[in-house]
């Protein structure tokens, strides 16, 4: 299964058409040298935007990473927005990674918290609980799942486009963050972790971990 997708992400539209207009102005007014340095800042623009279709595993044990990036943490945490100890799994996306949130795992969305923060680097752990984040509660079929959108030094918006009872699909879009940012994974304690520390992940394709059966 794929994730049906526009190829880039529409939250990238109006950045890249106007990009594109800029450019074309310029090249036409100064000649293409002076319009090139807007040309790679429209390329910078579409590759930061891209939304590519990904392989969906159907495992049901399986939980999937919600982002694309790097892994910059694995430890036992506390799980504020669903008040337990969890396993907890941190995804860094820096400004060449893809930037959309797709649902780690099927279920019900059982809450979901807003935080105003602050904008320190995603790539610290203090932002966990520092930053400007979003969490989603998901409850899949009893086990518990939470997924923290957290802005960082670069991005300034946090998207999310669910809400509290809503079903979610694996690999299903929920959000986007502009423009680089980090994704906190709480799990059940008996969840064996499928990473380690360094390792790239791609968003709906990487299993981070396996849930107990």
């Amino acid at each position: 299964m794929t994730y049906p997708h526009p190829i880039l992400a529409r939250e990238g539209w109006p950045f890249i058409a106007s990009s594109v207009l800029l450019s074309v102005i310029v090249w036409a007014l100064a000649g293409f040298w002076w319009s090139l340095p807007i040309w790679l800042l429209t390329i910078f623009v579409v590759q930061f935007f891209r939304d590519p279709a990904r392989p969906i595993p159907r495992d049901p044990l399986a939980v999937l990473s919600p982002a694309d990036g790097r892994i910059v943490a694995i430890t036992h945490a506390f799980d504020p927005y669903a008040g337990r100890d969890a396993l907890k799994i941190s995804v860094f996306m820096n400004v060449f990674n893809v930037h959309s949130n797709r649902a780690p795992v099927d279920g019900a969305l059982r809450d979901v918290q807003y935080f105003p923060g602050k904008f320190v680097n995603a790539d610290l752990d203090k932002a966990s609980e520092q930053n400007e984040r979003n969490a989603l509660v998901i409850d899949c079929d009893g086990r518990v799942v939470t997924a923290v959108q957290v802005a960082g030094l670069i991005a300034r918006r946090i998207l999310c486009y669910v809400k509290a009872g809503d079903a979610l699909q694996r690999g299903q879009r929920f959000g986007f963050i502009r423009f680089g940012s980090r994704v906190d994974v709480y799990l059940p304690l008996d969840t064996q972790s499928r990473v380690s520390i360094g390792d790239k992940v791609y968003a709906s394709s990487t299993v981070l971990a396996d849930f107990a059966a």
